[in-house]
């Protein structure tokens, strides 16, 4: 599984997010997460079709399928529990 982080510096929940990410990834070294600049990463923003509603994740299996995809603020524990789900996708 890998999860795509897209966000910018304008961005007030990004900046809430990326504390939150640095954890869920400190305590899960398995999980493959990138993260994209809205403004910088045009390629990859266009590829995946991500708005200014940021910050938005988007989770691939292992054939790069999108499987799930979420926008804004989400809490640790919510998605801790998702990772866990889907840790063999």
């Amino acid at each position: 599984m890998r999860v795509l982080k897209f966000g910018a510096v304008w961005c007030p929940g990004c900046l809430i997010m990326k504390p939150r990410w640095e954890e869920i990834e400190k305590e899960n070294p398995w999980l493959l997460a990138q993260y994209y600049d809205f403004d910088q990463d045009k390629e990859v923003v266009k590829k995946y079709n991500i708005t200014k509603e940021l910050p938005i994740f988007v989770f691939l299996d292992k054939n790069d399928k999108e499987f799930l995809r979420l926008e804004g603020e989400i809490e640790k524990d919510k998605l801790v529990g998702i990772i866990n789900e889907n840790r063999e996708k």
